[in-house]
């Protein structure tokens, strides 16, 4: 993402911004559970009125669970962009926080009523696969979320990265986005290839 804009714009001291979106196809009998964590996350994340502390530890929780469920991984792209004006890499944020909440089923459904609920099975079916949507925009430079992550070892450093930038405080904005997006919703492999083109075989 280097270029010699980068190279002019950093003579002029200005602050470097980093905005990339992960994406993770994950499949096997055990990804069910982590919706809970990405759920468990969310609700924090609102209670919390998108505090920055809280949504990066929940960043934190969802990337280690993801590293523990990398024998589950099936496939992994990303994409990003640099920007010397916070006002640009905002713009950039909303617009990929707009497309990836318009992407199949990973926008949670309003609350049921209490009715609703009371006729819900006891037994939801539990999908097989989930794809999980990362969006950060960071300060300064981040080498490995600034290259190609379809590859186990590339993806790997990035969920590392995203854990350590929130320790060191350089995250500015954080969004996870989800499919499905609730325990009983079902996506599937035919859905995935649909509504994820860009996944790349890890």
């Amino acid at each position: 993402m280097s270029s010699w804009r980068d190279r002019l714009n950093q003579l002029g001291s200005k602050t470097r911004f980093v905005v990339c979106r992960i994406f993770l196809h994950l499949a096997g009998d055990d990804v069910a559970m982590l919706l809970g964590v990405l759920n468990d996350a969310g609700r924090k994340a609102v209670a919390a009125e998108g505090e920055m502390d809280v949504l990066g530890e929940g960043l934190v929780e969802i990337c280690q669970s993801l590293l523990q469920y990398d024998a589950d991984w099936i496939a992994a792209a990303n994409e990003g962009d640099v920007f010397w004006d916070e006002g640009d890499a905002g713009d950039y944020v909303t617009e990929l926080f707009t497309e990836s909440a318009q992407r199949y089923r990973s926008a949670p459904e309003p609350a049921p009523s209490s009715n609703a609920a009371a006729e819900e099975p006891l037994s939801l079916p539990a999908t097989h696969h989930l794809v999980v949507m990362l969006t950060v925009a960071v300060e300064g430079e981040v080498p490995e979320l600034e290259t190609d992550l379809s590859s186990i070892s590339a993806l790997k450093a990035g969920l590392n990265a995203l854990i350590n930038l929130h320790y060191q405080g350089r995250l500015r904005a954080i969004q996870v986005h989800f499919s499905p997006a609730k325990l009983g919703d079902e996506l599937s492999a035919d859905q995935v290839l649909a509504n994820f083109p860009e996944l790349i075989p890890l």
